[in-house]
This record gives structure tokens, sequence and C-alpha cells, in this order.
């Protein structure tokens, strides 16, 4: 049915212009028997509200900004990002948000961007991907006094909403798990060491050998970038001091790692183990199925958006901090000591966490 307006829904409805207008915008105050008829003939007719109608009549924009800053410079090649993205555009067609995405790529654009997006008008809330250490957007935002919530937990958490996994927890885990199958040269491939996630994974790996009474051996911890090419060149610098088993912050380097090995001549897994972060399609895609702690990617964009939406409703303090569950999932690329694994699968499950073998 053509050039419907909110007064023809309205008449067919048998309600007023205005009750039809808040049953529009969702506005509480309307009639249960009222609701259910005009949203039975919105459904009937197809109707769909003028978008600058609507903001207007809701004072609200109806577009979330999901925001990446300069120091997020891997978007397009992480494959973290792409469902990330995924779960949060699924949650605001959901809930009929447009989203919009800004990728900060130099300090001209930030300058460029930030005076239109920390003010109510284009945006009525944001979600802002964590950024590095001397990354200052989160402070910048947070004085706009604007819905922001942040996607990882930010360097200073105070007063500010943020959702996350429990990094140290997970990774403390998934060191665990290893030593419990009989490994005794762990290393770790960290992520960046000016990021939180980076900075608590690592944290993970060390509360796990302490935890053990081992020493922490700092030749056996290389850094990296989240980027695979940094995992191979880590494992490079990683065979000089020959581990047994390592555990990478993220699937992407741990591919990178693998690779590196293998070019080395070592078989996976029986000359060497590995463990990743993340759980991305590549782990249970590839030659060797990577054993990984999964975090929720895509559920955890849902939710930062719904998060956010209660933040523009209700008002943005309290502070939220939604922190989500991982899982480890035992694939191949951990079975090195098989002699071991029987025993860690039915007695030793709650010493790592959530587990699921595959």
């Amino acid at each position: 049915m053509p050039n419907l307006t909110l007064e023809d829904i309205a008449r067919q409805a048998g309600v007023s212009r205005s009750t039809a207008s808040r049953v529009v915008n969702d506005d509480p105050n309307v009639s249960e028997s009222a609701r259910k008829r005009v949203q039975e003939v919105i459904q009937s007719t197809s109707y769909h509200p003028h978008p600058a109608a609507r903001s207007l009549a809701s004072h609200r924009s109806w577009m979330i900004g999901l925001v990446l800053p300069r120091s997020v410079s891997n978007f397009f090649i992480d494959p973290y990002f792409p469902r990330l993205t995924q779960g949060v555009a699924q949650a605001c067609n959901q809930h009929n948000y447009t989203l919009g995405l800004f990728l900060m790529e130099t300090k001209e654009d930030e300058r460029r961007i930030f005076p239109r997006i920390s003010h109510k008008g284009l945006l009525d809330g944001i979600i802002l991907q964590t950024a590095q250490m001397e990354d200052k957007i989160i402070d910048r935002l947070l004085k706009s006094d604007f819905p922001v919530i942040v996607a990882g937990r930010p360097f200073n958490s105070r007063g500010i909403s943020f959702i996350d996994v429990d990094n140290v927890n997970a990774a403390q885990g998934a060191v665990r798990y290893l030593i419990q199958l009989g490994y005794f040269r762990i290393a770790t491939i960290t992520g960046r060491m000016n990021s939180t996630a980076g900075i608590d994974r690592l944290e993970g790996y060390k509360k796990a050998i302490m935890e053990r009474g081992w020493e922490v051996d700092e030749g056996l911890i290389a850094e990296g970038d989240f980027s695979e090419l940094s995992g191979y060149a880590a494992m490079q610098r990683l065979l000089l001091v020959k581990p047994d088993a390592v555990f990478v912050a993220s699937d992407t380097m741990a591919i990178g790692a693998i690779r590196a090995a293998q070019e080395a001549g070592l078989h996976v897994p029986n000359d060497i183990s590995f463990v990743g972060f993340d759980d991305l399609p590549v782990a249970s895609q590839s030659e060797i199925k990577l054993t990984t702690i999964r975090q929720p990617i895509v559920q955890f964009g849902a939710r930062a958006v719904e998060t956010l939406i209660d933040m523009i409703d209700n008002g943005i303090k309290p502070s939220r901090r939604i922190i989500m569950d991982t899982e480890l999932v035992i694939r191949d690329s951990c079975g090195a000591l098989q002699k071991y694994v029987d025993k860690a699968k039915l007695e030793k499950v709650n010493d790592y966490g959530s587990a699921r073998i595959y």
C-alpha cells in the first residue's frame, strides 16, 4: 500500500495520530491493546516511518557510530574486526538503528571527524574500539558527556562503560592446560604491550607459570602486534630457545607462528604445540586445527549495542561493565603429549575453566 502516512495508520487502527506516533517511537505510555492494533496495521501494510519525521518526533537520529581510533590500523586485515562489526550491525538492525562506521586513520581524520560525532545530532551513541595507551580519544569523548561504550577494557576504566572478556583468567587457563598436558618450556607470543589485551594476556601467562612454582623466563616471551607476520617473526626468535609449547595471544599470530615452526622442520603437534586466542574461523579451517580460547566476538558486538541503547534510554550513569565468558576449545594443535590428554579431559577441566573437545 504506497504512500501511507501516520494518519492512515492511526485511522486504520482506530487510534489518534499521537498514539500511533508513540507506538512507532517505542514510547511506553501506550496501552497494550492500542499498541497491538497499531503494530498489526503496521505489519499488514508494511508501513515504514519517514526517517526524518521519526527523528524529529523522538529527538534522536537513530544512528549508532562504531569508531575505530588511529591506533587500530589493522581493521581491514585482522579477521577479528569484521566479526565484531557483524555483531554490531546485526543488533543495530534488530533495534531499528542505522550503523555508521568511522575510521580515524590519521590525525587529520580525527581532527575532522571528532567534532561531528561527539555531540548529539549525528549519532545517538558511540561504540569505541579500545585504543592503545598513548591514544587520548577515550578521554576526549568522556569530556563530551555523550553515551559511549568501549569495546575492550580501557587503560583508565573509572567512570567508563566497557565490555570485554576476562583476558587474564582466560590466558591463565590456556597455559594451565598446557602445563597439565606435561609441557615444561612454555613460551608465549604476546599482543602489543601498549594494549590492554596484550598486557592482560601476558599477565595470565605469567600467573599460570608462577602458580606452578616456576620462574618466568623472559627469554620465552616474544612480543607481536596481533598480525600473522608478527607471529611468524616472534616464533622465529623463540625457536632459538627451543620451547615445547607456545601460548599465542591471537589466532592470527598463531597461524604465523605455526608456519615458522613448520618451516624450521618441526611437526605440530608432535614436536611443538600451540594454543591461540579468539577462535576465529581460521582456527578450525586451517590444516592443523588450532586449540584456542573462544571469545564470543559476534555476541560481544551485539551486547555492546544493547548496552549502549540502555545508556541512551536511561542515562550514562552509573557506568556499565560487562564481562563475557570465554571457553577453551581443544583441537589438534596441542596434542604432542597424547598420554596426558585423557587425564586432562576427565580430571582437570575445572582447573582451566569451561572446555570443549573437538
